[in-house]
């Protein structure tokens, strides 16, 4: 092996071109490496309805389980009977003089702290009296409560959306609230529209709650229970259905869930060795593994059912206290355990949601962005060539080449990250090809600097290089903290246009700060070359 080809080998410039080379195959086919935006490849265009109604449900019946607590702290008797009527908490008690105490505590008062540690409403937000009439106690939540409620319900399902369809947070899926109770997601390139739909209609509420009785059918339980329920019991169906389509059993059990998914720390797909099947695995966080333990603890042999969206997944029996972890069976495939787990980490929705809109956009729009924006990129390049050839001779070509790098470089990030491409991103490419153009002149004119001065090439080189540095990052990171700002506080396509000028900026310091650099050397170590026009 010649001395040239040696130096050729072990040089800098021969790591650029095997990562070229490494990168170049990991993009193709470019159409499966990187991800492509909806106004870019087409796709499906949902819009949701939150129902915000559900939520101020959910939230008087936190409030009316509280009140026995609050009314013991008072002494006063509790009522005799409580029932949710028409977004209205309707109280019963054993006298008038009861009823009137009872509202002097049970209006305005603050969530407790287990209430704020699982979301309640802000604590100036309290409970009015809709009606009294002699022992009978009839309280709504104020507007502002319903107002906050709302609002919170639709925020909260957003952040829920945005974790089952982009775990990863990388992925520009759209994900915004549209007038008061609207959500519109926007799913890009999707093979199968109905399978997002299916996650993002599941409302993945997961409740333990004690069995109190067992049946083949309601009316069954019904009829054990003289025809009538308790106002705070439920009858819910199993999910194993027989060969009619219906449930094979129902089970009695109280509204009020002991535990829920807010409880749930993580969970994950797993298989269970004893019955060889997928399951579902679930830790506790350290507050509800206390309240999971005592649950346990005080109900050995009784059935704990696992519900899943109203729907009674499994109900094993308690042989022991459990704090930490359990699992839920429920003859699930791979796929299935992975999708729950992932719609338990993800949380549940605050309040159910409707499908009011579902529009399929096609990809010739998008065809027509991507050709103009890649015309508009070969434009760029080429005025930017003939300049560089004008100006720097062939030190111009050489910045040329590095622009090329750094176009590459960026297509390489995007695709690691499993960043999302949108037209705005590649109007972020189209600036990217004139900031690294900008740090190549930088490095030329100081080098020129140092030739009128009268130092050698070589040295001239070196100190080019070394004094334009602090101006090209000072430049470069002052724009960075700007596409930051873009990604955090922006949605969508602004995230996609700041996603790929933060990988631009990046490309522009390592290829005109190393790569180069590199080149420079390579060809006045290797071509016998003393000085290169610039």
């Amino acid at each position: 092996m010649s001395s040239m080809l040696k130096r050729g080998v072990f040089s800098w410039f021969a790591f650029w071109v095997v990562l070229a080379g490494v990168g170049l195959y990991s993009l193709l086919p470019l159409r499966k490496a990187i991800r492509f935006g909806i106004d870019l490849v087409g796709g499906t265009y949902i819009t949701l309805e939150v129902q915000t109604d559900k939520a101020v449900e959910a939230e008087l019946l936190s409030q009316m389980q509280a009140m026995p607590d609050k009314l013991q702290e008072a002494n006063i008797e509790s009522p005799t009977n409580s029932v949710l009527e028409k977004n209205e908490i309707v109280l019963t008690f054993p006298s008038v003089q009861a009823a009137q105490n009872a509202a002097s505590v049970l209006v305005g008062a603050k969530p407790t702290a287990d209430q704020m540690r699982q979301g309640a409403i802000a604590s100036q937000i309290g409970l009015v009296v809709a009606k009294s009439e002699g022992n009978v106690l009839r309280l709504r939540l104020t507007d502002a409560a319903i107002k906050y409620i709302s609002r919170d319900a639709v925020e909260r399902n957003i952040e829920v959306l945005h974790n089952r369809l982009n775990p990863l947070s990388v992925s520009e899926i759209t994900v915004a609230a549209q007038r008061e109770k609207n959500i519109i997601v926007e799913l890009p390139d999707v093979e199968d529209p109905q399978q997002a739909k299916n996650m993002i209609g599941k409302s993945a509420l997961l409740e333990l709650k004690l069995v109190e009785k067992v049946a083949q059918s309601e009316d069954d339980i019904l009829y054990e229970l003289d025809g009538e329920l308790e106002s705070d019991q439920e009858i819910l169906p199993s999910k194993e259905v027989g060969r009619d389509g219906k449930p094979l059993r129902y089970f009695l059990v109280s509204k009020y869930a002991n535990i829920t998914g807010k409880d749930l720390k993580n969970a994950k797909p797993t298989l269970d060795n004893q019955i060889m099947q997928p399951v579902v695995s679930f830790e506790f966080t350290s507050d509800g593994g206390d309240r999971f333990y005592e649950l346990t603890s005080q109900n050995i042999g009784k059935n704990l059912a696992i519900i899943l969206d109203g729907v009674v997944i499994s109900a094993p029996t308690i042989n022991g206290p459990l704090r930490t972890s359990g699992q839920i069976q429920g003859g699930f495939t791979s796929d299935s355990a992975r999708e729950l787990s992932l719609l338990l980490r993800s949380g549940a929705f605050v309040a159910p949601v409707t499908f009011e809109e579902e529009r399929l956009i096609g990809p010739a729009l998008g065809a027509e962005s991507i050709r103009k924006g890649l015309i508009s990129c070969l434009i760029g390049l080429s005025l930017l060539f003939i300049f560089s050839l004008f100006y720097y001779k062939v030190a111009g070509f050489f910045a040329f080449l590095a622009l090329i790098y750094n176009l590459f470089l960026v297509l390489i990030g995007l695709s690691l990250l499993g960043s999302t491409l949108t037209l705005p991103g590649i109007a972020g490419m189209v600036l990217t090809i004139g900031m690294a153009i900008d740090a190549s002149i930088l490095i030329y004119e100081r080098i020129k600097e140092e030739l009128v001065a009268g130092v050698p090439f070589r040295e001239a080189l070196n100190k080019g290089f070394a004094g334009a540095m602090t101006v090209i990052l000072d430049a470069n990171i002052t724009t960075f903290i700007v596409g930051i700002v873009l990604y955090k506080f922006g949605a969508g396509p602004i995230k996609g246009f700041a996603v790929t000028m933060m990988l631009g900026i990046v490309s522009t310091l390592i290829t005109g700060l190393f790569f180069l650099r590199s080149l420079f050397n390579f060809v006045l170590d290797n071509f016998n070359v003393q000085k290169i026009k610039i």
